[in-house]
């Protein structure tokens, strides 16, 4: 029984000596990298919430793309890519007329008011 207490303290002691040499390290993140690891997931969602909407599942069915093959291309993409697209799809014009369109649009309607209402 000696033995056994004695042979169990060695490997004991043996095991704290081997297990003890291995140390944690810890790190400190700026406030920059944790807002762009936060950015980078918010952008990513917005550009998978736009091919959820029906408009979009619509016309991506349209143009022959699965739309399931669409979410695993975004789901692939680089942060740098999502956020080229998200500021793309942040900054382009919702009716997806430029000022010009407007423009031709106004001149029109005061041509047809022009002619129709003229004595």
């Amino acid at each position: 029984m000696r033995s056994m207490k004695k042979m169990t303290c060695r490997a004991l002691v043996v095991s704290m000596l081997a297990l003890s040499f291995q140390t944690a390290n810890a790190g400190m993140i700026g406030v920059d990298q944790a807002a762009a690891a936060g950015a980078a997931q918010t952008e990513r969602a917005l550009v998978v919430s736009m091919l959820d909407r029906a408009e979009a599942v619509g016309q991506l069915q349209t143009l022959g793309v699965d739309p399931s093959m669409a979410r695993q291309r975004v789901a692939a993409m680089t942060d740098q890519e999502v956020h080229a697209l998200a500021q793309d799809m942040q900054t382009a014009p919702a009716g997806a007329l430029s000022s010009g369109g407007w423009l031709a649009v106004v001149l029109i309607a005061v041509a047809i008011w022009y002619f129709a209402y003229r004595k």
